[in-house]
């Protein structure tokens, strides 16, 4: 009867994800779902989190644990190298995510690239932008602010010198407006017109010794990210021979 109860749990879980996922728009390829935005889907949001407010409670508490993880482990390589100082992450964030929505709106993310790793911006670039010029698509995406940036996972590795594929993983909150209209009707595709509350999931990776943007995801996926620290080795044994740097 338990693992029965479970297994529903787990079904009914996967069903709300589905019916939720953001459409494609937005960087990343990802916009704000407008499931809840009508008076019946109000109605439904309400049921769900009385439902589950027992596993959001659960997650909280991880992404908390997780939180605390990650600037634990940030300071402590802040003594090794200020480059990991979390202030200067979350300042170097900031700006790539105004400059990164900047380069989006303008379909253009070749603007931003010193700002992206190489890969993810070309990816980005053909397989959203450059496809939805040729279907006669544009995402309006505005930002007004962006309010709370969260590390959920940091990982070092020093692999190579100048500790290059470290990363950093930041629940990013802003408040934005974000869909896919066609250029030529101005009919919305996807999404709906005025801002609201988004949450996307940022990963940081040093790549020629700069902290650049390397993937773009839903803010669903922060309590995978946030499970994920139990699997990291302490700190200290990333550091060889636990030179200090600076």
């Amino acid at each position: 009867m338990k693992n029965t109860k479970i297994v529903i749990y787990i079904v009914v879980a996967l069903s709300i994800f589905v019916c939720v996922e953001p459409a494609i728009a937005g960087p990343g390829g990802k916009i704000a779902s407008v499931a809840f935005e009508t008076f019946w889907g109000r109605i439904i949001l309400v049921a769900l989190i009385i439902i589950f407010m027992p596993l959001m409670i659960l997650n909280f508490f991880q992404e908390r644990k997780a939180e605390k993880r990650a600037r634990k482990d940030l300071r402590f390589m802040a003594n090794v190298n200020p480059q990991f100082d979390w202030f200067k992450i979350q300042e170097r964030a900031k700006d790539c995510f105004f400059r990164v929505h900047s380069g989006w709106e303008n379909e253009d993310l070749s603007s931003v690239s010193d700002w992206m790793t190489d890969w993810y911006w070309q990816n980005q670039q053909m397989v959203y932008l450059d496809k939805w010029k040729k279907e006669g698509l544009v995402n309006i995406c505005n930002v007004r602010m962006s309010t709370y940036f969260k590390p959920l996972l940091f990982v070092h590795r020093n692999a190579q010198l100048g500790h290059e594929d470290s990363i950093v993983v930041i629940s990013i909150k802003a408040q934005m407006e974000d869909y896919l209209q066609n250029k030529a009707s101005k009919k919305i595709v996807e999404g709906s017109k005025g801002f609201k509350w988004v949450e996307t999931i940022w990963t940081f990776t040093i790549d020629n010794g700069k902290w650049k943007v390397s993937n773009i995801e839903e803010g669903a996926l922060a309590i995978a990210y946030a499970k994920l620290v139990k699997e990291l080795p302490n700190i200290e044994s990333t550091i060889a021979g636990g030179l200090k740097e600076n």
